[in-house]
């Protein structure tokens, strides 16, 4: 698998790594032997990132990782979030609030330093709060944690943070459905050294091209309940994207995609095309899909007539839905 710098950590991964939030929550039930099933099968594919949250599952899928480190052969580079248990306000972005986060995902990895922490998706504020990156800059001097980044909900969260001196990665929403990141965005991390983490890369599976207009699915799963942003960014959702627009965009999308290459596979490489990427994470829920994502890190570069038509769907379908929100 093609190989990239993960931003100011310095640490070289894999350029599809595989986010564990379908291991702990939201998306319906993943037994634990599935889930394990699961990591061993992204790693034995060539995947060496890992990112997951204190929020899925409640520390489940945290738990999960912690323990497939431990007998894990491979280097593997983690990362998780903090601070979505709590009420998104900024007085809860404290020093003593990040040390107790910490040590819950130190126990639940079971590891003395975390690779990566991340906020996750914090209130604007946060981000021009000094006192909050020196408590994170205090962390890194701990060495509780090697390097932290961002999760953010939108472009003008992800340049305030790329502007943070000791920033090391910002993780957004980029996919053939959210191209507003590379406007300004990729830019602006990539002069700046910082990592570009890509979550939501399959548009919450829509970009696999496996789901119709009939698919149902279940009722503990977020593209059931939080198709409205009833639980939290409706972004996180189909990409904020109506079901139904998503389906005929997909439609548009298929004749694109080349012999022997399935659409996610597709969606994949078209984000790793993007020169400022560090990694993208599409999730999995069983050891096929982590394979069959993973080999999208060796595939050979899209076409650019293949880049300018994915941005003319974007620009006919999906634009008007999407660009001025995120």
């Amino acid at each position: 698998m093609e190989t990239r710098t993960l931003g100011r950590t310095g640490r070289r991964v894999g350029v599809v790594g595989l986010g564990a939030w379908q291991l702990g929550a939201d998306w319906g039930e993943v037994d634990e032997a599935d889930a394990f099933a699961t990591l061993h099968a992204a790693v034995q594919a060539g995947v060496s990132f890992i990112d997951t949250a204190d929020v899925y599952g409640d520390g489940r899928s945290e738990q999960f990782v912690g323990r497939f480190l431990r007998e894990a052969e491979a280097p593997l580079t983690v990362a998780t979030k903090m601070g979505r248990r709590v009420a998104q306000e900024p007085e809860n972005y404290t020093a003593d609030n990040f040390l107790a986060w910490n040590d819950r995902s130190l126990r639940n990895l079971g590891v003395e330093r975390i690779d990566l922490v991340q906020l996750h998706c914090p209130p604007d504020p946060v981000f021009a709060d000094d006192r909050v990156f020196d408590a994170l800059d205090d962390l890194v001097e701990r060495g509780r944690i090697a390097a932290y980044g961002v999760s953010v909900e939108t472009c003008a969260q992800a340049l305030a943070a790329i502007a943070r001196p000791n920033l090391a990665s910002v993780q957004i929403i980029l996919n053939a459905f959210r191209l507003k990141p590379l406007e300004q965005v990729l830019p602006a991390a990539q002069a700046a050294g910082v990592g570009i983490i890509a979550r939501v890369p399959l548009a919450s599976g829509l970009l696999s091209g496996r789901y119709t207009a009939e698919t149902v699915f279940a009722a503990d799963d977020h593209r059931t309940y939080n198709r409205q942003g009833e639980a939290f960014d409706v972004g996180e959702t189909f990409s904020g994207v109506d079901y139904e627009t998503g389906l005929e965009a997909v439609e548009r999308l298929r004749p694109l995609v080349p012999e022997n290459v399935t659409l996610a596979q597709f969606a994949l490489r078209w984000i790793a095309d993007q020169d400022a990427v560090s990694v993208v994470i599409p999730g999995a829920r069983n050891p096929e899909q982590a394979r069959a994502n993973a080999a999208a890190g060796s595939l050979a570069h899209l076409a650019p007539a293949t880049h300018q038509a994915v941005s003319e769907v974007y620009d006919e379908l999906i634009r008007p839905l999407v660009h001025k929100r995120w």
